[in-house]
């Protein structure tokens, strides 16, 4: 673990690799079986109620109607998530094909809003714990194998994998501070 600013940071960040591989992994971290959905800061809820609208563009007459009745955000402040549907899909999740893919990264893909995702999301799978102030740690989980192979042979590690999101979340000051503190420079 490496102390980054005041964020404690798992060394497997640095030295895994890993690279998204939707082909193969089918959109997996939008479909986990579970009770919640995807990790929310208590800032993102009002921003995903307004945005709503355009996500549901591009979601299934199914998500619709479950959104109707079941809305979209549970728990309380400092603990919310997204809904799932049937224990598995995020609320957001819509279909290309047979790959899950996001809802209201579409409607920002498309220049319909600019709030891109939550950022647990985007930072997947890098996850925000605390552990006496704030810890990033990597969740290694069997529906990402195809990301580690991808990952290898591209030379990717997580943290060049996520990169736009650990900025989005932290800043570039503390992302240069890292690539530092690891030994890395920007490529």
């Amino acid at each position: 673990m490496k102390l980054i600013d005041d964020i404690l940071v798992d060394d497997r960040i640095a030295t895994t690799h890993f690279e998204c591989d939707l082909q193969k992994c089918k959109g997996a971290c939008c479909t986990f079986p579970g009770e919640y959905g995807a990790p929310l800061l208590d800032e993102e809820v009002d921003k995903i109620k307004e945005v709503l609208p355009f996500a549901m563009d591009y979601l299934s007459d199914e998500s619709k109607k479950y959104i109707q009745e079941h809305g979209l955000i549970q728990g309380t402040p400092g603990n919310y998530t997204t809904m799932c549907i049937d224990k598995r899909d995020c609320v957001f999740v819509y279909y290309e094909g047979d790959v899950a893919l996001c809802s209201i990264e579409k409607a920002y893909r498309d220049k319909k809003i600019n709030f891109k995702k939550p950022i647990s999301c985007h930072l997947f799978p890098i996850r925000v714990g605390q552990f006496d102030g704030k810890m990033l740690y990597y969740e290694e989980i069997p529906e990402c194998a195809s990301a580690l192979i991808k990952g290898k042979e591209n030379n990717t590690k997580i943290y060049e994998s996520v990169k736009d999101a650990i900025i989005r979340a932290f800043g570039e000051n503390w992302y240069n501070n890292y690539l530092q503190k690891i030994g890395k420079s920007e490529k």
